[in-house]
Order: structure tokens, then sequence, then C-alpha cells
């Protein structure tokens, strides 16, 4: 279930900002807390994993992310937009090729 795999680290991220050491111990009464049956396994390699790594530092780049997106996106959309004419043009010409192609096709067969 991959909705269960998000429940902890939603329970995590619970903990983390409730000021909560995240544990093992603490991570399982979450589960638990949440109506869900605790595996170890799960409990062990997301404590693991999370000691790794710096919580907060990641969180702050998953905030900041979106805003720099937002904030490159009108200045992008010009150039998209080129792009999806130059595209277009292409495309056009594409069939209009494979047009002639079938056409002359049909000559040979039929002496046109």
């Amino acid at each position: 279930m991959a909705q269960e795999g998000k429940a902890y680290i939603h329970a995590a991220l619970a903990l983390y900002y409730a000021g909560k050491e995240i544990n093992e111990e603490n991570l399982a009464k979450v589960i638990e807390a949440l109506g869900l049956a605790v595996d170890e396994a799960k409990i062990k390699m997301l404590v693991a994993s999370l000691g790794e790594i710096n919580l907060e530092e990641v969180l702050k780049q998953a905030v900041a992310a979106p805003v720099a997106a937002v904030a490159a996106a009108p200045a992008a959309a010009p150039a998209a937009a080129e792009e999806a004419a130059e595209e277009k043009k292409e495309e056009e010409e594409e069939e209009k090729e494979e047009e002639v192609d079938i056409g002359e096709g049909l000559s040979g067969l039929f002496g046109f």
C-alpha cells in the first residue's frame, strides 16, 4: 500500500513540527494513533534515512523550489510559446512531406 508508506512519512513530519524527536518509539506511537499496523522494518528504515539528512534544510528547499519556479514561469512563457509554434510548423511540414510521398507512391503504382 503506497498510502501506508506516505502515512509513515507524514507521521515523521508531524513529530518534526511538534518538536519531538523522530525515533522508533515516537514514530510507532503516531502510527498506532492513526490506526495502522506498525511495521517495525519500515520504522527502522525511515528513522535511519531521516538520521542521515538535515530535515530542516530539505523542507526549506522544498518550500523555496516552488516559489522559484513560479517566479521563473512568466519569463519562460514567451520562450515556451515560441518553441510550441516552431514544433507545430515542423509537424505541418512533415505532414506535407508525407502527403507528397504517398502521392508519388500512388503515381508509380497506377501510372498517373
